[in-house]
């Protein structure tokens, strides 16, 4: 059911901060025509009944079912786009390994637009059944897929920030898989940049152009400082890897002699609308940094088992006040579901405070300090946080903000969630959906309040 210019009746849950979780029991969702909430009315709130009965007197009012719970879209931060053909393969190597051997050489696939149509098409799909509404891509440096790309969010109803990728560094990108130049490199983003604004599908922007630097291995400096300006004149978003592996971060400071974050900073690329992947090994000098300038990190927990030889501080980011989301990280991350990331992103804060190895005294195996999130702050990230991250009103059900959501239905035939009414309510309910709900659970999915899945 589409909802554009009405009022739903629902109960469901948003996360307006970390470890907030507002149960929504009952509340009435007023939609304009253009997909935006106009307000949220709860049961006793003053006028509740008098809109209630004027929604259902002009035929507006739409209820979800019996047992179903509404919940804000999931906003993914940080997606390989072209690598969703080899998700939950080639996790056995190191990072630098797996982008040589298998990642580079399937990218360089997307310069054949048949095949960049039939992946891309596949993974928008199967993202939004898994309840993904916004999505920030990375592309590939092929000019053709990566409009494409963008032409299939918008033909699908996804909410998306798509980035031609920028790769010019021949001492550490193939031969077979390269930008001819970093001028070519500069003046395809801005192609594409100018392509995303003129579209004629896209007079809403739901589509958003994004700078997209790989990291900086992959850039020469003259790339680097050519995409800052870029960034600087545009106002686009700005996305990349940031300190992710113990090989990535040693080679940004052998290189330029200092962090990623700091280099980053040098060359114009941090700032409000930047979202930095990972960044596992930023340094309290990074995190103001990063604060300061307002941008973004990407946790990427299930990626970051496999690549990142070191567990992001999530705790220490967020009392600090840094702006954080959620990312799949596909294919690093073998799963295309934020449910899955959102339960990883417990367990690793988890054994981040408990430490692993059972050869030291307990005192001495952790962290130290409260290091742990729980299910609260694993959904506030994957919704509210996302928003936040990247700039736009989306995560949460409230006035002004984009009416972006999934149903979820507890009683789903082949669903995996189990609910008691003698043992289960408020949010007790959420911590269920977030610990057990997989795609079959996911009943509806609107964008701007479109039935989109």
């Amino acid at each position: 059911m589409n909802l554009q210019d009405r009022t739903l009746l629902a109960s469901g849950f948003h996360a307006p901060e970390p470890g907030v979780v507002e149960v929504l029991e009952d509340a009435l969702i007023a939609i304009d025509d253009a997909g935006t909430i106009v307000s949220v009315m709860k049961k006793g709130d003053v006028g509740y009944d008098a809109a209630y009965e004027k929604a259902r007197s002009k035929q507006r009012l739409s209820t979800l079912p019996s047992g179903s719970w509404l919940l804000p879209g999931m906003v993914d931060l940080h997606i390989h786009a072209p690598q969703y053909p080899q998700l939950g393969n080639a996790l056995d190597v190191p990072l630098e390994v797996w982008l040589e051997r298998y990642t580079f050489p399937l990218e360089a696939r997307y310069q054949d637009a048949a095949f960049a149509k039939r992946a891309y098409s596949v993974l928008v799909d199967d993202l939004i059944a898994n309840g993904t509404t916004t999505a920030l891509y990375f592309a590939t440096i092929h000019d053709e897929a990566t409009r494409l790309l963008a032409d299939i969010c918008l033909e699908k109803g996804q909410r998306a920030l798509i980035g031609k990728v920028v790769m010019d560094n021949p001492d550490q990108c193939p031969d077979y898989y390269r930008d001819a130049s970093t001028d070519a490199a500069l003046s395809q983003t801005r192609a594409f940049i100018d392509y995303v604004r003129a579209h004629p599908d896209n007079g809403d922007g739901r589509v958003q152009p994004v700078v997209t630097p790989r990291f900086i291995p992959s850039c020469t400096d003259e790339a680097l400082e050519g995409l800052g300006a870029i960034a600087k004149d545009c106002g686009c978003h700005v996305q990349t890897h940031c300190s992710e592996s113990d090989w990535e971060h040693g080679y940004v400071l052998a290189r330029h002699g200092v962090t990623d974050t700091a280099s980053l900073d040098r060359f114009g690329l941090l700032g409000r609308r930047s979202v930095l992947a990972h960044s596992n090994f930023l340094t309290r000098e990074d995190m103001e940094t990063v604060k300061v300038r307002q941008a973004a990190v990407a946790h990427c927990p299930l990626s970051n088992a496999y690549f990142a030889n070191a567990v992001f501080p999530l705790r220490a980011a967020l009392e600090k006040g840094l702006h954080v989301g959620l990312g799949t990280d596909i294919s690093g991350g073998p799963s295309a579901s934020l449910f899955e990331n959102c339960r990883a992103a417990v367990m690793a804060s988890r054994m981040l405070e408990s430490g692993v190895d059972p050869a030291l005294p307990a005192e001495q195996r952790g962290a130290g300090g409260n290091a742990r999130i729980d299910f609260r702050d694993a959904f506030y990230l994957a919704t509210a946080g996302g928003g936040v991250a990247l700039d736009l009103p989306v995560g949460l059900f409230a006035p002004g903000y984009r009416f972006d959501a999934i149903a979820i239905d507890t009683n789903a035939a082949d669903g995996t969630i189990r609910l008691w009414d003698e043992l289960d309510s408020g949010d007790h309910i959420l911590q269920k959906i977030i610990n057990t709900a997989s795609r079959a659970n996911i009943a509806d999915v609107w964008i701007d309040a479109k039935t989109v899945a």
